[in-house]
């Protein structure tokens, strides 16, 4: 059985790398002074001037919000006394990905071309560009007394803009676990 060849192995080790460049990155942030633990009520809040996804998404973000702030001991209310005011915001961004591929097989003598005994040799390069879409999700929560933001985490993910309604569910449900994984903010003493 033949070895892989140089080129081939690094083209390999260029899609193990894009592969985990694409998974889901979560980021967030608190207020120090915060008593998280006294939080048990939220209120949900449209966020002013943020962009609103159509009604079909905006509804399973909130289902996979509600979701996983219930896990957490939050319970949603409609009152203006709750502890915490929750929103979130959207936006999604392209990108362009340019991906190659060179051969390295080619006339010419020599092991792929020209290889360990010189010589010369051609090799074929192809390459393709598409779009990528990467949606943000931030969500934000309030101290509601002071309306002061004490915690906010941003989950980004490349979208695949023809995945199917169940596996968009599932998609937010994950990054929504993840992005409340460390919910309420660890006490250090």
């Amino acid at each position: 059985m033949d070895k892989p060849s140089v080129p081939v192995l690094a083209f390999a080790m260029l899609l193990a790398s894009a592969t985990i460049a694409f998974a889901q990155d979560v980021r967030y942030n608190f207020d120090k002074q915060a008593a998280f633990t006294t939080f048990k009520t939220y209120k949900w809040v449209t966020l002013k001037a943020s962009e609103r996804p159509n009604e079909l998404v905006d509804g399973q973000i909130r289902a996979a919000i509600y979701s996983e702030l219930a896990t957490k001991g939050l319970m949603r209310t409609d009152a203006d006394s709750a502890d915490l005011y929750i929103g979130y915001q959207t936006a999604v961004s392209t990108e362009k990905q340019y991906t190659s591929f060179d051969t390295g097989w080619g006339a010419g003598p020599g092991w792929y071309g020209g290889g360990w005994y010189g010589g010369g040799g051609m090799s074929t390069t192809t390459g393709s560009t598409s779009t990528i879409y990467i949606g943000q999700l931030a969500l934000d929560m309030y101290h509601s007394p002071a309306k002061q933001l004490v915690w906010r985490g941003v989950a980004s993910k490349t979208i695949d803009t023809k995945a199917k309604p169940e596996k968009q569910q599932k998609n937010l449900a994950k990054a929504m676990n993840k992005l409340l994984k460390n919910y309420p903010p660890p006490v250090k003493n």
